[in-house]
């Protein structure tokens, strides 16, 4: 969407692998937690770890020169450090914010939970990224305890869906809203259908315990090669967000800030083009952790 000289969209990030997003403070027995929003405690990826791996992302894909339709990676995303001087990137990104958790299900094998504290948020951020036009769906009110999912959710015992601990009464169908949003979260049909079929929406305070709690501790090591024994001091806690973790950043391009004349819509574009398919976010890359699936939207 374009609307007074700046172009936006929605970035969606979906994880396919376990996810270590930054570093939050250590205060109990996890060295290494994620990245978590003070407030609320949920989760987030910072946009500055977004840029970055965009940025490189575009790099290699196109060797950091500008072809006929590319606006180049110091246009999008600024000059390097030594030349920060001469212009800003005409891309910002902000921090990736929590859709979606990953929870396990009683029956159905597992869960997508959001909450209407999510939903308000995220509608805003939709009418943001959409030019001032206000999204058409109603955020429900939910007690503690109540959750509404998908009719044919293969996660339902009756009237109650059973996530983690939490034994949860369903209290409305709302399968028009539950249809909208898994069509703002995924575009092909296939993901579309299973998220909207596994989507519940739980209250704010049960959503937060799952956002707390129900993600993945690992004790990391390093050996001793010698004697196959843990090196002094080596024994550590990490945090790591779970795979199918749903994200969205809002990103909003600018026209181009070095004076080439190239309009915001250009930039978007541009961006649009050179997002790979999957991108690698956050920590331990060499083992395999944080592939996700990227859709700028």
């Amino acid at each position: 969407m374009s609307n007074n000289g700046t172009a936006t969209a929605l970035m969606w990030i979906h994880a396919l692998t376990p996810l270590h997003p930054g570093s939050g403070t250590a205060l109990g027995v996890v060295d290494l937690p994620v990245q978590r929003e003070r407030h609320t405690q949920w989760p987030t990826i910072p946009g500055s770890s977004l840029k970055g791996v965009l940025r490189d992302a575009y790099r290699r894909r196109g060797n950091g020169q500008p072809g006929e339709n590319k606006v180049g990676v110091k246009v999008i995303f600024g000059p390097d450090v030594d030349e920060d001087d001469k212009h800003a990137g005409a891309v910002s990104i902000t921090d990736a914010r929590l859709f979606a958790f990953p929870v396990r299900s009683l029956q159905g094998v597992f869960a997508w939970v959001t909450s209407p504290g999510v939903l308000q948020r995220f509608k805003n951020d939709l009418t943001l990224a959409q030019g001032k036009q206000e999204a058409s769906w109603t955020v429900p009110a939910l007690p503690q305890g109540k959750a509404i999912a998908h009719s044919d959710s293969p996660l339902r015992m009756g009237r109650h869906v059973v996530l983690e601990e939490f034994d949860l009464e369903l209290v409305q169908d709302s399968d028009k809203l539950l249809e909208t949003l898994a069509g703002l979260a995924f575009d092909e049909p296939e993901q579309r259908k299973q998220f909207m079929q596994r989507l519940v929406i739980a209250d704010d305070d049960t959503f937060t315990h799952f956002a707390r709690y129900s993600t993945e501790v690992t004790a990391r090591i390093g050996l001793d090669y010698e004697h196959k024994t843990v090196k002094q001091g080596a024994l550590f806690y990490q945090e790591f967000l779970p795979a199918e973790c749903v994200f969205y950043s809002v990103v909003l391009a600018n026209a181009s800030r070095n004076g080439d004349g190239r309009s915001a819509a250009d930039i978007l574009n541009d961006l649009k083009e050179g997002c790979p398919a999957i991108l690698q976010i956050g920590g331990d890359e060499t083992i395999g952790k944080g592939f996700c699936a990227v859709r700028i939207d």
